[in-house]
């Protein structure tokens, strides 16, 4: 994994706060301990990508330990494809966790006992009202909440029911076991929140041997003194949440001292945000299911199996990571950064192909007939330890269709009748007769070339301000070739209502382009092979739908943000 600018992100407030602990003793022989925790009910994005990276380096710089845990407490919307592909994910951003892959559902018998003392000792009761009751009886901001008329069972009575719960006797919904807190709290979450609920759905690692299941506010602080996490670190929606946490903690180190680690502690930073796309795991699963994309791993998705299959590497990510850095205050980050960052990696990692995405042919008129001429062109031209390449060239020749115009305005520099231009690597050529069909659409263009103006020996003396790429008609490659662009068309779509964020889908956010020619060292390309195609972008031969008979490239960066200018 390539680390960024690691000085940099030693700064943010997370990393004082840690330095802060270690010298004031707070830890003991403690070493720094993080964890991420995920959900499985959908795959990771970049925003869960800043959350994996900040507990990964932290435990790293500080010489700590660092645990995948999955929050799998809920087996309704969970499944095992979610579990595998956070797995992959976590693997290739390069975070590891080493031995210590963990489940909450590791916990359930232990948490289960964990409750039993909360009843015993009067901090939860099992309560029959409905949701919409508790809810109602909870209060609101302005108002203090009511007690539930269950508040007060005798403990032998909730212990009874709450067994019960575990054996399956009562219905999806009829109990709840809540925290027996303060219902006139300031903090709505401490007004006897619900810790236990009954869910008869079969679960992907524990079968069916449980029906009754603990809800993320008690689970998660509980999973993490349990693992002796030193930091628990969330998203700042969190914040509220934290009085709760602690006071788990609190009763954890109180009834069940044999079993706790450390007094965990939660901290809270900015979640990410970024133009152009949602983050919401909801909005992408309805995004997925209604089949406005192309699955999870569609590579116009946020999540990090769809950068993947875009193309987009590991290095990247951890840059643009350190770049928009760790604060508390929520922001949105500029996709145009995201873009820079990729364009930085791949720059000095990509060698340069040429390749015509909108072909238009073009006829050498006074050509050798059968000729094939040999060219020696740099794989990247600020290094010239990445080598060079033989690219052929022939009388018959594709151009992009943009790189001629029959009527060109004052500055363009590029083919039109009359005019000359060079092409890459190559010659000079004039453009002497355009062809056309029924309809008025140019087809081919009859050139002849200056054999003096050969690249690397011109001895014409000729001048031209325009350099245009090419490929031999007879030896070119023929590729698909994706090109992605922002999924939305607003800079904003979060903002918009639930029902309505799929109208502001991006209609051309993919185009498919077919045959598009290549020149032909792309045949020695090894599947995950990126490249920069000559004035167009830079490109990923994706592995999953290459096939030996046609290689799929996937667009994963324009070579600069014109998209942005477009949108304005």
């Amino acid at each position: 994994m390539a680390e960024g600018n690691r000085a940099t992100a030693k700064t943010n407030f997370i990393y004082s706060m840690i330095r802060a602990d270690l010298n004031q003793g707070i830890l003991g022989e403690m070493p720094v301990h993080t964890r991420f925790p995920p959900e499985p009910n959908g795959y990771l994005h970049i925003g869960h990508a800043k959350a994996i990276l900040l507990n990964y380096f932290i435990a790293k710089d500080f010489k700590g330990k660092f645990n995948l845990r999955f929050d799998d407490t809920n087996p309704i919307k969970e499944e095992q494809e979610f579990v595998d592909s956070i797995i992959e994910d976590i693997r290739w951003l390069g975070a590891d966790w080493e031995e210590r892959l963990f489940f909450s559902s590791d916990y359930f018998e232990t948490k289960y006992q964990f409750a039993l003392r909360l009843i015993e000792t009067g901090y939860a009761y099992v309560c029959d009202l409905n949701p919409d009751k508790i809810r109602e009886y909870r209060g609101t901001l302005t108002e203090p909440g009511r007690d539930s008329p269950y508040r007060n069972r005798p403990a032998t009575e909730n212990l009874d029911l709450f067994e019960r719960m575990r054996k399956g006797e009562f219905p999806n919904g009829s109990r709840v076991l809540r925290a027996k807190i303060d219902m006139t709290s300031g903090n709505l979450n401490m007004r006897d929140p619900v810790i236990y609920r009954i869910l008869h759905a079969h679960h992907h690692r524990t079968g069916d041997k449980w029906c009754i299941y603990p809800m993320y506010d008690f689970d998660h602080p509980f999973s993490d003194t349990l693992e002796g996490i030193t930091h628990s670190l969330c998203s700042i929606e969190y914040s509220d949440h934290r009085p709760l946490y602690d006071w788990i903690v609190d009763r954890a180190l109180e009834l069940m001292p044999e079993a706790i680690k450390f007094r965990s502690r939660q901290t809270e930073f900015a979640r990410l945000s970024m133009n152009y796309t949602v983050m919401s795991k909801r909005k992408l699963r309805r995004l997925v299911e209604e089949k406005h994309v192309d699955g999870w791993d569609d590579p116009r998705l946020p999540t990090i199996a769809g950068l993947r299959r875009r193309g987009v590497t590991p290095e990247a990510i951890v840059d643009f990571q350190e770049r928009i850095g760790v604060s508390r205050a929520d922001s949105t980050a500029d996709l145009a950064l995201f873009e820079h960052c990729i364009r930085q990696d791949l720059e000095i990692k990509a060698p340069r192909i040429m390749a015509v995405i909108d072909p238009l042919k073009i006829v050498i008129t006074n050509w050798p007939v059968g000729k094939t001429e040999m060219f020696e062109m740099e794989n990247r031209p600020d290094d010239e330890k990445a080598g060079k390449r033989q690219v052929p060239f022939s009388g018959t020749l594709f151009i992009e269709r943009e790189d001629f115009m029959e009527e060109p305005p004052k500055k363009f520099f590029r083919l039109a009748p009359g005019r000359e231009v060079r092409l890459k690597g190559a010659y000079i050529i004039h453009c002497d007769k355009v062809f056309k069909d029924k309809l008025g659409n140019i087809t081919e263009l009859h050139c002849t070339y200056d054999p003096q103006t050969r690249s690397g020996s011109d001895t014409s003396g000729k001048k031209v301000k325009g350099v245009i790429h090419w490929v031999a008609v007879e030896h070119a490659v023929y590729a698909s070739v994706n090109l992605y662009d922002t999924l939305f068309s607003v800079e904003n779509p979060e903002e918009a209502e639930e029902g309505d964020f799929t109208t502001l889908i991006n209609p051309d956010s993919l185009r498919i382009c077919t045959n598009v020619p290549i020149e032909p060292s792309v045949r020695a390309a090894l599947p995950g092979s990126r490249f920069q195609f000559l004035r167009k972008g830079y490109f990923y031969l994706e592995p999953e739908r290459s096939t030996a008979e046609k290689m799929v490239f996937n667009r994963i960066v324009q070579l600069r943000d014109s998209w942005a200018k477009t949108q304005k």
